[in-house]
């Protein structure tokens, strides 16, 4: 039987702070080479890369605080608020700022990076963190605290073959992640080319609006001709089930009752009011979202794509929490083409959505299989060899 020793982690790598932005400075949303990694961009995601909701610091800012940067391979841990938060920086970070509500892990030795990740993820991993956690009114996670967390490891050749394992599901997720990010981007891409551009239709009569020249045929009218807007529900007194809960963060757990069955685009209510969503399922949505009910058939993912091409954070109606209302939603200016039309479009874009749905649920059961594996490698009570 193969040995597992026990490390401490700072015996096996560097644990280094963020920065916090000097007195006065705020983050800016031009790009620049300069991006700014805080606690709310790490996820579920195992390598971290810039995306479009980066935030930058500008380029005098950058030189005070140059030294607390990240470098691609770090592992960075958020140690104040959601504290656990785990990720490796990908290539698209190199040299991106920290936060002082993360740390990062460097010059890891003895041990494998891909290992450790996972280690710091699983059961063992998270109540290791648990324990160092301080702070009645704030807490957090001392650096101190960090350097004494216990790793149990096999051999370095164990570990990586159980690192292997574990990154071939998430590598794979991955692959699903991007495909289905592409097949969003073509479907936007068509109906901006349909409804925004009127590409198939430049051949044809065009009439005045209030919204400018339009196909002949067509109408000017509001979100609310096409769109029933519902509030959504608490969901506490629930047990746990099969049917999606969705928050404006995305998935949030699952219970054992739905709240509406069918096609539906979810609007965030208060949050992250961008975070629009396509459904076509049993679910239940929380009362910080709004779902919707077609009122027209063959209609949701038209309305989908339309409320993706808004800005819908900018029509915020709160001051401390950003805010939508059903007034604003039901009164937005559409261009509505004929049922005929309609029809066709979204019998073009449903295969896309299908692919997008095979693709999500192969990934749930690959996160599954991961999430079943991941505390069994990690503890030893599965061997590497019993896996086929």
């Amino acid at each position: 039987m193969e040995e597992w020793k026990e490390y401490k982690l700072g015996d096996v790598a560097g644990v280094k702070g963020g920065k916090r932005l000097p007195k006065g400075v705020n983050l800016v949303k031009e790009p620049n080479t300069h991006p700014y990694i805080r606690v709310r961009d790490l996820g579920t995601k195992r390598f971290l890369e810039l995306d479009c909701t980066y935030e930058y610091v500008d380029d005098e800012t950058q030189k005070s605080i140059a030294r607390y940067i990240v470098n691609t391979g770090d592992i960075i841990i958020s140690i104040v608020g959601t504290i656990g938060l785990t990720a490796i920086i990908g290539e698209s970070l190199n040299y991106a700022n920290l936060t002082e509500n993360c740390v990062k892990l460097i010059n890891i030795k003895g041990l494998n990076r891909d290992y450790l990740y996972y280690y710091l993820i699983s059961d063992c991993g998270k109540q290791e963190i648990e324990r160092g956690i301080v702070g009645a009114v704030q807490a957090k996670l001392p650096i101190k605290n960090i350097q004494s967390i216990s790793i149990k490891a096999p051999s370095l050749e164990t570990q990586k073959r159980i690192a292997s394992i574990l990154s071939s599901l998430d590598d794979k997720i991955e692959v699903n992640r991007k495909i289905n990010e592409n097949l969003e981007q073509q479907a936007q891409a068509l109906f901006k080319s349909w409804f925004v551009d009127f590409e198939p239709f430049k051949n044809g009569e065009f009439v005045e609006s209030e919204l400018g020249m339009i196909p002949k045929g067509w109408r000017v009218g509001t979100l609310d001709d096409l769109l029933e807007i519902k509030y959504g529900k608490d969901h506490k007194k629930l047990s746990d089930g099969k049917i999606p809960v969705y928050g404006s963060g995305g998935l949030m757990r699952r219970v054992d009752k739905s709240l509406y069955k069918g096609e539906s685009v979810l609007i965030p209510r208060k949050g992250t009011l961008n975070n629009v969503m396509y459904v076509n399922e049993e679910f239940w949505t929380v009362d910080t979202m709004f779902y919707t009910i077609p009122k027209v058939e063959h209609i949701a993912l038209f309305c989908y794509l339309f409320l993706l091409g808004k800005d819908l954070a900018s029509m915020n109606a709160g001051s401390a929490v950003p805010s939508m209302t059903t007034e604003i939603l039901n009164s937005m200016p559409v261009v509505i083409p004929q049922n005929s039309i309609v029809n066709e479009f979204d019998n073009v874009i449903s295969s896309y959505f299908r692919k997008i749905e095979n693709n999500d649920n192969e990934s749930r059961r690959l996160a599954s299989l991961r999430d079943t594996l991941l505390p069994k490698l990690m503890s030893g009570e599965l061997k590497v060899n019993e896996i086929a």
